[in-house]
C-alpha cells in the first residue's frame, strides 16, 4: 500500500517509493529502494522535494499522510474546478497573422479552413526543420562560437503559426521523440508550449514570439555538460549532480555573450529551474521572486520532459504527467499550473481514457466547449476484454463520458501512438 507523507517524516527503514517532483531536480533517478543509508536519507532531504511516496508494505509505516485513493480523488476534484471555470478567461486574445511556414506556404482562410488543411503534416516538417536548426546551435555552443539568437527567429514564427492553427498538432508531434533526438527536439517543445500557453494567458503578440524563443534557448547550457553525465542511465553523483544544475548560469553566460538577447529570454534561461517555495535552483527564489516568463518556463520544461522518453526514465502518459505534476505542492504558480491545464487540457492528446460505456480510448484532440469532451478513438471494451473495431466519438455530443485515466503501461506505447495519429489526421 502507497501512502504520500511530507519528507520530513522520512525515516531510515522506509521503502521510498516515489518523490513527488521532477526527476531534474533530484539526483535520485532509480526511485524505488528501502533506505538504508542515512547519506541517502539527508540527500533525500536536501534536494528540495516536499513530499515523498513509500510504500508500507515493503518499509517502515508513520502516523498521517494520505493514501493512493484519496489523493486521487483531491487531485481530480482540483482539475474538475480548473474545468468549470469560465472558459472566457482561457480564451488566446486574437493573434496577428502568423509568418507562413517555409517552404509550405498556407492558403489564405480562416482558422476552420486552415483546420480542414493537414496541419500534422506541415507540423512533421517544422520539427525536421527545428531538429537541424537546433542541432546547429548545440553545435555552435559545444564548439565555444558565439549563439545566433536572431536568426532564431523565423523557426519561433513558424511554430507560432502552427498553433494558431492547430493547438496540439505540434506539441503532440514533438512529444514523440527519440532519446537521441531529446536534447533538440525538447527545446522545440518547450517554445511550442510557451507559445500556446502565452496565448492562453492573452500576452501580447510580441510577448507571444518573445516567450517562444525564451522556450526554444532555455536549456543552451547543457552544451556545456559532458554527455557522460547528460545521457547517465542511473543516480547521478553528488558532483555530478552539481554539475547539472549548473546548466542555467551556463546558459545566461552564454546568451549574454550573444549580444543582446530580450531579457525574458536571459530570465527564463536563469531561472526556469526555480520553484515557488524557494526550493529550485540557481537562485533558490521565491513566488513573486520569479517572473510570470520564468513562471511558465518552468512548468512547460517539467512537462515535456516527464512524457518525453529518458535513458534513466520512461515517458509518462501525458494526462498522468499532468494529476503527477498537480501533486507536487510549492513546485509551480498554481495560477500559471490551472493556465497550462487549460491550454493542454485535463486529458491532453494521447491520453488514455475509460468511458462511462466501458470502452478503452484514447484522445485525438480537445473539444472548442469544455475541457471534459475531448474526441477520443476508442479501440477497446474493457466489459468484453476484447478489442472492437476503432471509432471515434466526439464526447462533446453527450454520447459518453469519462470516467477516468487508464495507467499507460497497460497499453503499448506504439499501439497508443499509432492510433491517435491515425486519428488527428484528416480523411483523404
Amino acid at each position: 500500500m502507497l501512502k504520500r507523507i511530507p519528507v520530513d517524516q522520512l525515516r531510515l527503514g522506509m521503502f521510498l517509493h516515489e518523490l513527488c517532483g521532477s526527476w531534474m531536480d533530484h539526483p535520485f533517478w532509480r526511485k524505488k529502494f528501502l533506505l538504508q543509508d542515512p547519506d541517502d536519507l539527508r540527500r533525500v532531504r536536501e534536494c528540495g522535494i516536499a513530499e515523498v511516496w513509500i510504500d508500507i508494505s515493503r518499509g517502515h509505516d508513520v502516523e498521517g499522510g494520505l493514501t493512493e485513493q484519496e489523493v486521487a480523488v483531491q487531485v481530480e476534484r482540483e482539475l474538475e474546478e480548473v474545468a468549470d471555470q469560465s472558459l472566457s478567461t482561457a480564451t488566446p486574445a486574437t493573434p496577428a497573422t502568423p509568418a507562413p511556414l517555409r517552404h509550405a506556404p498556407v492558403a489564405p482562410g480562416n482558422f476552420a479552413a486552415c483546420r480542414a488543411v493537414d496541419e500534422y503534416g506541415r507540423a512533421a516538417r517544422i520539427v525536421d526543420l527545428a531538429k537541424q536548426q537546433v542541432s546547429s546551435l548545440y553545435a555552435d555552443a559545444r564548439m565555444g562560437r558565439v549563439l545566433q539568437v536572431d536568426g532564431c527567429m523565423p523557426l519561433v514564427d513558424d511554430i507560432i503559426g502552427s498553433v494558431t492553427r492547430n493547438q496540439g498538432a505540434l506539441a503532440s508531434l514533438v512529444r514523440l521523440k527519440t532519446q537521441d533526438e531529446y536534447t533538440y527536439l525538447h527545446s522545440v517543445a518547450v517554445c511550442t508550449l510557451m507559445v500556446a500557453l502565452s496565448r492562453t494567458l492573452k500576452l501580447s503578440d510580441d510577448e507571444v514570439r518573445i516567450a517562444g524563443l525564451s522556450g526554444l534557448l532555455h536549456d543552451m547550457g547543457k552544451a556545456r555538460i559532458p554527455l557522460a553525465i547528460l545521457n547517465k542511465n542511473g543516480r547521478l553523483t553528488d558532483d555530478e549532480f552539481r554539475i547539472m544544475k549548473m546548466h542555467p548560469v551556463w546558459g545566461h553566460e552564454m546568451l549574454v555573450a550573444a549580444g543582446a538577447p530580450p531579457s525574458m529570454v536571459l530570465d527564463v534561461c536563469l531561472h526556469h529551474h526555480e520553484k515557488v517555495d524557494g526550493a529550485g535552483y540557481p537562485k533558490g527564489l521565491k513566488a513573486e521572486q520569479i517572473s510570470i516568463h520564468a513562471r511558465m518556463g518552468a512548468v512547460c520544461d517539467v512537462y515535456d520532459a516527464v512524457t518525453s522518453v529518458r535513458p534513466y526514465k520512461g515517458a509518462w502518459d501525458p494526462g498522468e504527467a499532468v494529476r503527477q505534476m498537480a501533486q507536487w505542492k510549492g513546485h509551480f504558480d498554481p495560477a500559471i499550473f490551472q493556465a497550462f491545464v487549460k491550454t493542454v487540457g485535463i486529458y491532453p492528446v494521447g491520453t488514455v481514457v475509460k468511458l462511462e460505456s466501458g470502452r478503452i480510448g484514447v484522445v485525438l484532440e480537445q473539444s472548442e466547449g469544455s475541457l471534459l469532451t475531448p474526441r477520443v478513438k476508442v479501440f477497446f471494451s474493457s466489459r468484453s476484454e476484447l478489442p472492437i473495431a476503432p471509432e471515434t466519438v466526439d464526447l462533446a455530443r453527450g454520447a459518453d463520458r469519462i470516467v477516468g485515466v487508464e495507467p499507460a503501461e497497460r497499453w503499448k506505447a506504439e499501439l497508443i501512438n499509432d492510433l491517435w495519429i491515425d486519428g488527428a489526421l484528416p480523411r483523404r
